[in-house]
């Protein structure tokens, strides 16, 4: 009974692929915005101010981040939660070896993924500032106050995963 009942709970782990092909969607669509958005800075070129040529440049860089955290989660969770150790080797014959996936626990990949939350909040902050002249004060304090819940969060998750690492490296 209790294997019935485990094979059916370590089961429940497939429940998560259509997720990873959503956000593998999800970037297909980031890809199409990212063409789109390059071609109509190579066409305005001539005719974008300088803050304007900032401005889109970054979206651009929004983009990208976003991006990556799409990446980082989809293949970090998959190698993570999905797929079993003794498929590694079959498939490294055929698929690259990506080394940042031998370093990725749970804790790291949620280090990971607040790194890079706090990117593209950095990068929203940024353009926040470059158009600050159309934007209310208290519109800019709420996004400073954002960035800084972003900031104490992802200092607080390395704390712990780092806290954490030590304590089972002293176990050992």
């Amino acid at each position: 009974m209790k294997t019935l009942f485990d094979k059916i709970v370590f089961g429940g782990r497939f429940f998560l692929l259509p997720m990873y092909l959503g956000l593998t969607l999800a970037l297909a669509v980031y890809a199409v915005r990212f063409c789109v958005q390059s071609a109509s800075l190579v066409l305005n070129v001539l005719s974008y101010s300088n803050t304007e040529v900032l401005v889109t440049v970054l979206h651009l860089l929004d983009i990208i981040m976003v991006s990556h955290l799409i990446v980082m989660i989809m293949i970090g969770g998959y190698v993570l939660f999905i797929r079993s150790t003794h498929e590694d080797a079959a498939l490294s014959t055929y698929l690259p070896r990506l080394t940042w996936l031998d370093h990725l626990d749970p804790g790291a990949l949620k280090v990971k993924m607040s790194m890079s939350i706090l990117g593209v909040s950095s990068i929203h902050l940024l353009e926040a500032f470059v158009n600050a002249d159309g934007a209310s004060a208290d519109h800019l304090t709420k996004l400073i106050s954002v960035h800084l819940v972003f900031v104490v969060s992802t200092v607080a998750v390395a704390w712990v995963n780092r806290h954490a690492f030590q304590h089972d490296e002293e176990k050992k």
